[in-house]
């Protein structure tokens, strides 16, 4: 089941996953929903208050 969040402007995003340098996972918003993948274990996500861009955090 991929995770989708809708912002306070009611627009959906999908969560997404690239390989960084060094083989680190990189997650992104896309509003494609093709190839989304679920929010990992010990992830949070947070709007941009000015934006509304939904960003992943690794929880505190």
């Amino acid at each position: 089941m991929a995770f989708s969040y809708t912002n306070k402007k009611g627009i959906t995003f999908w969560l997404h996953e690239r390989e960084g340098r060094g083989g680190a996972k990189l997650y992104y918003f896309s509003k494609d929903p093709e190839g989304a993948v679920d929010l990992p274990e010990g992830f949070e996500v947070i709007e941009n208050e000015k934006t509304g861009l939904p960003m992943v955090k690794k929880r505190q």
